[in-house]
């Protein structure tokens, strides 16, 4: 009967404690997240949804076209992007990512902007969105650019009551060189650029970063020919002034930047193709008293663009 007694009994003996995962359970795990990348939440598959039309509507056409989306990846390069304003409509981010520093930078700084879609994805993926690049975990959708049409720029110069003051490149591919120019032409108050739209540099991720925020605020137009594009400039009374190394007038002595004028710039290696520089109504060249053979095409646009503003001060 004792026996039973003590099987029956509700007293408790020694019991083996928790070892603080308890009192770890109630930690913090760091700032809460945007709605958009909680999982289930309504935002989050709002997001989703609006990301996946973003990739399968094709891009409606303008005057001057629109180039390809584009996808940067990587942690650096796309917090570098988004630190340095390049547009962009959709931050991919990989399940169960390692959150370091960096992707909490970035989370950081996409959801400031208000307007980019935060879309979680499994590696396979983003493996297959980037064909095997390495993207650790980040991969950032930068919208097509819409260009404008070269007849724009003329256009809005007259709308301010401008002489047009334009730079056209031939056969320049770097895109920080056009993003280059682009910083130079809105510097000197200049109304645009004109790139061709075959074997020339576009407006990428990289032109974006090199304007260092201008490309927000100064158009770049797309040439199915440019040739034909200088043309009718010309009939529009627009004098059209080509950089050649062996061109006949010095910077010095050209008096047209004071008017209206597009500045044409080659190619550092090549130069201005043959159909271009017979079109130009003048071929200038810039003095180099150190002997250098030529100057890149950023270089070369601002200093002839810093000649023609000082000429209309």
């Amino acid at each position: 009967m004792a026996a039973n007694n003590r099987r029956m009994s509700g007293k408790k003996g020694a019991q083996v404690g928790s070892g603080g995962q308890r009192r770890k359970g109630l930690e913090g795990r760091g700032p809460t997240p945007p709605a958009e990348m909680r999982k289930g939440h309504k935002k989050n598959r709002i997001a989703n949804a609006k990301a996946k039309q973003a990739v399968r509507r094709p891009a409606p056409r303008g005057r001057g076209g629109k180039s390809a989306s584009e996808l940067v990846v990587g942690r650096n390069p796309v917090f570098e992007a988004l630190r340095e304003g390049v547009p962009a409509s959709t931050l991919y981010v990989q399940q169960f990512i390692d959150n370091d520093e960096r992707v909490r930078e970035a989370l950081q700084l996409a959801a400031e902007r208000g307007n980019i879609n935060l879309m979680e994805a499994p590696r396979p993926e983003l493996d297959r969105m980037t064909n095997g690049l390495n993207h650790q975990g980040l991969v950032l959708q930068v919208p097509p650019y819409e260009y404008a049409h070269p007849e724009d720029l003329t256009a809005a110069a007259h709308d301010e009551g401008e002489e047009p003051l334009i730079v056209a490149l031939d056969g320049v591919t770097d895109p920080r060189n056009l993003g280059a120019v682009v910083r130079s032409v809105c510097a000197f108050g200049g109304h645009g650029v004109v790139v061709p739209e075959r074997r020339s540099a576009g407006m990428t991720a990289g032109a974006w970063k090199t304007s260092a925020g201008t490309a927000a605020r100064t158009p770049v137009a797309r040439a199915t020919n440019l040739t034909r594009a200088l043309e009718a400039y010309k009939k529009a009374g627009i004098t059209v002034v080509g950089l050649a190394a062996d061109g006949e007038a010095e910077l010095g002595e050209l008096q047209a930047l004071a008017g209206p004028v597009v500045i044409v710039v080659g190619s550092e290696g090549k130069g201005l193709s043959r159909l271009v520089g017979e079109t130009c109504d003048v071929r200038v060249r810039i003095p180099m008293p150190g002997g250098a053979e030529s100057l890149n095409a950023g270089v070369a646009a601002g200093i002839v663009l810093y000649e023609a503003a000082r000429r209309r001060a």
